[in-house]
């Protein structure tokens, strides 16, 4: 007899129809020599200080740093009853073999493992490594079920993630709320990223804006203008000197072509549902990831944008399917698997199209279209544009207008839906020498823009990007703030803890998380050394690492600042 865990009750339920398990039982379902159950989340936590000693129940800096030898772990009250149902499969003798079904990533093989530990299990473990939920990917999936033993590394990578995180928040949580008498949420991830939207709110209120000025010409169907001019005076004295006629300096003619962008990873699917939909990235991951349960996209928590190379025909097959105008180069550059680590790109599934896609609720409808009109563009031609711009000279300015003419929309035609279309500004027919009849003139007082406030868009994109002053011996993959699976709850934990507020699609500091920002360490408000450490968490899952020194990091990083105020 085999037993599968899976982690949620939904993936056990589809495995199970595959595989031939149709009897229910109370927590699992049996058939055919299997026993499919499931965790519902995480089933084992980490377990608070007071565990180790009851003393911890008082926060007192005098107690800091709290550094356990080892780490202990406890069942979840609420899901006490899952854990036992599989507590009993996993050490029943008939069992002969564990499965792990869990999300194929970092934090599934977590969620596995503390279970299997926890009920001192000593049984061999395959593991199920797929990013669909088709039957044809979950039958494939079993008939190349990998050794368990190959995905240790991995795990000691999630259990790093998981004590650093409980080593940072535990006792800097405790250090600067005893210190400062309030109560306050520090993180190894949230902090930097609260860092960086207070920083932007400061930016903000202490932009003070510049008055500038341009001058304007009306000549036969034609605005021209100038650049940025600081004084006034100038810009006077420049409009008294403009003559009757204009001659044409200069004409520009750039043909621009575009190729199309890159598929979803989840964090590039989450920017544009916050962007198009005004969907938080929390809601997009909750609908992708209900998406994928019905088989209708594949694995959302990704960060490749690429395909491996052996989709080739299967992927030819689904988008054949709405028309033929591919750009072989083009659809070829998506299959890269060099760029794939544990999972490709989010896609449609085959079976996607059987499905009557109107079905769906609103919010997952406009996800799924927006998934397959990306994979659909990337399989189109460029864009090809014409842009023109036509120089005028006045005393030593310039004066310039330009105008962009869409000669082939290529891949835009998909995206037409959620992207604003731009009108053709068309320039009347010029050639260099014409001399252009001044028909008005002017001048404009402008000023200067302050930043704008983050959206979940905006600081989704920065979170990505961020330390890129660090580690740069790494696949740039592998850094920025938190995963591409962690950062909309990274996000949401913020706004729990009411550290910034979500007004309409702004993200604003508060007053409170403006106070933290201003009494943390350097270190924990630099995304640099976070980067590092995330850095450091993946060259643990690749066998690169030690999971002693990289706690031993975070524990003198701590150490230092409790110890120097």
């Amino acid at each position: 007899m085999k037993v599968i865990i899976a982690e949620k009750p939904s993936v056990a339920m589809s495995i199970a129809k595959v595989l031939g398990a149709k009897r229910r039982k109370d927590g699992y379902i049996e058939g055919n020599n299997y026993i499919v159950s499931w965790c519902v989340g995480h089933l084992i936590r980490m377990s608070n200080p007071e565990s180790y000693d009851g003393r911890y129940k008082k926060w007192s800096i005098a107690d800091l740093p709290i550094f356990p030898d080892n780490y202990k772990y406890e069942i979840s009250k609420y899901t006490k009853k899952q854990y036992g149902i599989l507590k009993k499969l996993l050490t029943d003798e008939k069992v002969t073999q564990v499965i792990n079904a869990c999300d194929a990533a970092r934090e599934g093989e977590l969620i596995f493992r503390l279970v299997y530990n926890q009920a001192g299990c000593k049984k061999p473990i395959k593991r199920l490594w797929i990013s669909s939920m088709e039957d044809k990917a979950i039958k494939e999936g079993f008939n190349h079920l990998k050794d368990g033993r190959e995905y240790e590394n991995l795990y000691k990578s999630a259990l790093a993630r998981g004590q650093a995180d409980w080593l940072v928040g535990m006792n800097l949580s405790r250090y600067y709320s005893c210190l400062h008498n309030n109560n306050y949420s520090v993180g190894r991830v949230q902090t930097p990223t609260l860092a960086m939207v207070v920083d932007r709110d400061e930016s903000i209120r202490s932009f003070v804006k510049e008055k500038y000025f341009t001058v304007q010409i009306n000549a036969q169907d034609i605005n021209l203008e100038t650049s940025r001019i600081n004084e006034e005076e100038k810009a006077k004295k420049l409009l008294s000197f403009i003559p009757e006629l204009v001659e044409i300096k200069e004409i520009e003619k750039k043909r621009k072509v575009t190729r199309p962008d890159k598929l979803f990873d989840l964090t590039t699917l989450q920017r544009e549902c916050n962007k198009y939909f005004g969907y938080s990235a929390k809601q997009t991951l909750d609908y992708a990831q209900s998406l994928y349960e019905k088989k209708l996209i594949t694995y959302p928590r990704t960060d490749s944008r690429f395909l491996t190379d052996d989709m080739v025909d299967n992927v030819k097959i689904y988008v054949d399917s709405f028309g033929n105008d591919f750009d072989d180069k083009n659809f070829k550059s998506i299959f890269y698997s060099k760029k794939v680590e544990d999972h490709h790109a989010i896609i449609p599934t085959s079976g996607s199209l059987d499905f009557d896609t109107r079905s769906l609720q609103g919010s997952e409808e406009k996800i799924f279209e927006l998934i397959k009109a990306k994979l659909l563009a990337a399989r189109a031609g460029n864009l090809i544009t014409e842009n023109t711009k036509v120089i005028c000279d006045v005393e030593g300015y310039e004066f310039t207008s330009r105008g962009t003419v869409v000669i082939d929309e290529g891949f835009t035609k998909y995206l037409t839906s959620y992207t604003r279309k731009k009108e053709d500004k068309v320039l009347p027919r010029l050639n260099k020498g014409d001399r252009l009849k001044v028909e008005g003139k002017k001048t404009n007082e402008k000023y200067t823009n302050p930043p704008k406030a983050y959206t979940e868009d905006t600081l989704l994109k920065d979170m990505k990007l961020a330390g890129k002053d660090a580690k740069q011996d790494v696949n740039i993959e592998t850094k920025g703030l938190g995963t591409p699976a962690t950062r909309a709850g990274i996000i949401e934990n913020l706004i729990q803890k009411e550290l910034i507020n979500r007004e309409g699609r702004k993200l604003i500091s508060t007053d409170k998380g403006e106070q933290l920002v201003s009494l943390v360490a350097d270190f924990l408000k630099n995304p640099n050394p976070t980067v590092d450490w995330e850095v450091k968490l993946y060259e643990i899952s690749e066998g690169k690492a030690d999971l002693k020194d990289f706690i031993g990091d975070v524990e003198k990083r701590i150490r230092e600042v409790i110890s120097q105020e």
